[in-house]
């Protein structure tokens, strides 16, 4: 599973857990992010979220050996904005365009040392 949730009282702890790809967000991270998150929102008893990355990485960003595929730009044009109004699809690297109720945090962690 490349999505794991912890709850320790109101505090809810969304994972990536992708070592293999440095925590890149393929379709079905996307997906399983999205739904972390509408249910984190949708939990009564749930009042912050905190959004991390397993392993020492927060995330390398959209998985581009899934977009080196070929599936990727079907998937893109799917998730394209629409022009009519409607609500959109969720974002290409999952929940960025959700609108949740609650705070979220981003657990970030890096190593300055050499910079």
């Amino acid at each position: 599973m490349p999505v794991k949730v912890e709850k320790q009282g109101p505090v809810t702890t969304v994972i990536i857990d992708r070592p293999e790809a440095r925590n890149a967000v393929n379709p079905e991270t996307a997906d399983a992010l999205v739904a972390a998150f509408e249910n984190f929102d949708a939990d009564p008893s749930a009042g912050v979220a905190v959004f991390y990355g397993e392993h020492g990485y927060f995330c390398a960003g959209w998985d581009l050996k899934h977009a080196s595929s070929g599936e990727a730009n079907l998937e893109l044009n799917k998730l394209a904005m629409p022009l009519d109004g409607s609500d959109p699809p969720r974002g290409p690297l999952g929940p960025s365009r959700l609108e949740l109720s609650k705070p979220v945090i981003a657990a970030v962690a890096g190593d300055f040392s050499e910079i």
